[in-house]
């Protein structure tokens, strides 16, 4: 992790310079050229509470929460400069070349990245303040603090990302802190499960985003976004004949990172972690990385040229998410549980509104849900705070004893479901309204089945808050602990995200109000889209309706009962089950793929290891040992014996001639005349 750090660091290095390549010279001045320390500072004070968190005041709070709200200020100063003049920036720092690839670090500085630096640093302040009070006396106080500034730290590196290696790093900077904070209570193994099962589930769709960078890099030449779209300008052949392949290899990896149908399975059980982290995570980190990454190729995706019928795919993935996902929220019991199915289906509205080209609804309602999901699951983790247990049916009746709670979890509740002048009224009825000028204008299957379906998931999310709202403050407590309001410190950040839930939307009013279009809409490759110029009467007829329905059906379905028997009385005989089994996805998963992986395929794979790839090496090595033994022979009994037995006449003819050599001269003599004798008598007759 630290060598993937690395390189953020060497931004400290270079400080001083004005930075790369700019898209467009000047614009956001010295402001856009230090814009560097977004990522910056909130990576560097992860490593600062490692260190010296323990020893410091606040225990490592003071530091992480100091970094958002420099990330918060700054992101908000840019956002004012962007609304004057426009802000385009692209400050680079060469690093490497692999070989005609370059190399590059640095930070982007346009519209959409203000936007996400903006929902990043907002909404992660105020849940890095609510934090405090929620994890007081947690034995693993600071570390959870160091995990969590590096979760927020790697979603500014990623959207910070002028080019696809950088987006990788922080992709998985998001990914390894998200398992850090997920499986956070790790004595218990379910938590470990499910901090294993996100992390899995993530790196079969990350395999996917990997072979689509190096697709689009051989394809387009480069890494850079904006030398992407430069190729796509001058008809690159390649990006031609190979987008297609490319955009959706890209898609899948942010099908991973967003929960998307059927890669959701493992957002709803990453609630094992701590509340403020699902909040964080559910509303500005982890799983908008998808959105982005799609947002950010949004011209890309629009150009069918280059990336052929992916939009299309896009679409029809994205309304199966919104609303089969929003169903399986109708039969949770564990109140965040149910918050995080919401999540998955408004993810599916902002996925499918990409696909039909809605790319500023998409982004405003990604937007707009930052702060009312926040709003809810802060508001879920200060219900849970007052009654230790997570399920709704050991709550009822809190609104008497959790005012603050209540009041703000309902204004949350009012812009989820789309009620006016809430925030999600605005942007819901924006993506709505542009699903249905694209099926209009270009009538095709897969428009109208994200127009029927994302209406109907209106009125699920309607129907399935209906019944949360009920059955946790209404009706008598039905809990054992004594319930109470949550400190200052936890009720005052949800106040202030309550006020966001009930006034972002007026940021994006059709016809009246256009701020939100203006800020995301600045960017270097134009975007195309179509901007309604009014509110969309006949829809709104359409769809208010619908919502209040769904809210008069579930409160009276759901309304408070007297006995348990009479509270479960909701059960639709075919639907219910398929509900509360998951689709069976899970079960898919576990018997299709994971057990089967554990036994026989692990079985049969250590078999062929051990018995067909293993016994190369094993004959080899037992080849070499009988090779071993029969040079080991040779060496004792054929080299070893020539040497042993020239020993042995070596020696005994040293005895002889020591029995023959006596000292005595005569004797020498003697001898030395038989041998001339010999001699001679040998030449004579030779």
């Amino acid at each position: 992790m630290l060598a993937a750090l690395t390189p953020l660091f060497a931004w400290l290095a270079f400080f001083s310079e004005e930075g790369g390549h700019e898209v467009h010279a000047g614009d956001g001045g010295a402001l856009a050229q230090w814009a560097w320390l977004i990522p910056v500072v909130p990576m560097v004070i992860t490593f600062l509470i490692v260190f010296f968190g323990k020893h410091s005041p606040l225990k490592g709070w003071g530091m992480a929460t100091f970094g958002m709200a420099f990330v918060a200020v700054y992101a908000a100063v840019l956002a004012w400069k962007n609304l004057q003049e426009g802000i385009l920036y692209e400050g680079s720092i060469e690093i490497g070349r692999i070989g005609d690839f370059t190399l590059e670090w640095g930070w982007l500085v346009d519209g959409l990245a203000i936007m996400m630096y903006f929902v990043v640093g907002v909404v992660g302040f105020l849940v890095f303040v609510y934090a405090k009070g929620y994890m007081k006396g947690d034995p693993r106080y600071t570390w959870f603090f160091a995990s969590f500034s590096l979760f927020a730290g790697g979603m500014l590196v990623l959207v910070s990302a002028p080019n696809l290696i950088q987006l990788i790093v922080g992709w998985e900077l998001v990914g390894v802190s998200s398992y850090l904070l997920i499986a956070f209570y790790w004595e218990d193994f379910d938590n470990v499960d499910a901090g294993n099962k996100a992390f899995m589930v993530n790196k079969v769709a990350d395999a996917a985003l990997f072979i689509g960078v190096i697709i689009m890099a051989l394809s387009a030449g480069t890494f850079q976004f904006s030398e992407i779209f430069e190729r796509m300008n001058e008809g690159q052949t390649l990006l031609v004949q190979f987008g297609f392949w490319a955009g959706l290899a890209l898609f899948i990896g942010a099908m991973g990172k967003s929960a998307q149908f059927p890669l959701h399975v493992w957002l709803p059980d990453a609630m094992a972690g701590p509340t403020p982290v699902s909040a964080l995570m559910h509303a500005a980190t982890m799983v908008t990385a998808g959105i982005y990454l799609v947002a950010r190729l949004f011209p890309f995706y629009q150009m069918p040229e280059f990336s052929g019928d992916v939009s299309t795919i896009i679409v029809i993935i994205g309304a199966i998410t919104l609303f089969f996902m929003g169903l399986l929220a109708l039969v949770q019991d564990d109140i965040k549980k149910v918050l995080a199915y919401s999540t998955v289906s408004q993810l599916g509205y902002m996925m499918a509104a990409m696909g039909v080209g809605a790319y500023t609804a998409g982004l405003f309602h990604l937007f707009t849900h930052a702060f009312f999901k926040s709003l809810l699951f802060l508001g879920a983790g200060s219900v849970i705070h007052a009654v230790h247990s997570n399920n709704m049916s050991d709550m009822g009746g809190l609104r008497k004893y959790l005012p603050a709670t209540f009041w703000t979890f309902m204004i949350g509740t009012a812009a989820l479901v789309g009620l006016f002048p809430f925030a999600g009224f605005w942007s819901k009825d924006e993506i709505i309204a542009s699903a249905y000028y694209s099926a209009s204008e270009n009538p095709t299957a897969a428009a109208w089945f994200m127009v029927a379906l994302s209406i109907s998931g209106a009125f699920i999310t309607a129907f399935y808050m209906a019944r949360l709202v009920s059955l946790t403050f209404f009706g008598k407590y039905r809990g054992h602990a004594s319930p109470h309001e949550s400190p200052a410190v936890m009720t005052v950040p949800l106040m202030i995200l309550a006020a966001f839930a009930a006034t972002a939307g007026l940021l994006n009013m059709p016809g009246l109000t256009h701020v939100f279009t203006d800020w995301v809409t600045v960017r270097a490759f134009p975007i195309i889209e179509h901007h309604a110029t009014s509110p969309s009467w006949g829809l709104l007829m359409i769809v208010t309706p619908v919502v209040l329905g769904a809210l008069a059906i579930g409160f009276y379905i759901f309304r408070p009962k007297d006995t348990q028997a009479e509270r479960d009385t909701f059960s639709i005989p075919v639907l219910y089950p398929l509900l509360d089994n998951k689709y069976y996805i899970d079960d898919f998963y576990m018997d299709g793929i994971v057990r089967p992986t554990m036994g026989p395929v692990a079985d049969g794979t250590l078999w062929i290891d051990q018995n067909v790839i293993d016994a190369v090496p094993n004959l080899t090595a037992g080849a070499t040992m009988h090779v071993a033994e029969a040079v080991n022979t040779v060496d004792q009994n054929v080299v070893d014996g020539v040497f042993n037995e020239a020993g042995a006449v070596t020696e005994a003819a040293g005895g002889f001639l020591r029995k023959m050599f006596t000292g005595r001269v005569q004797q020498y003599a003697a001898i030395s005349f038989a041998g001339v004798v010999v001699i001679a008598a040998l030449f004579m007759i030779f």
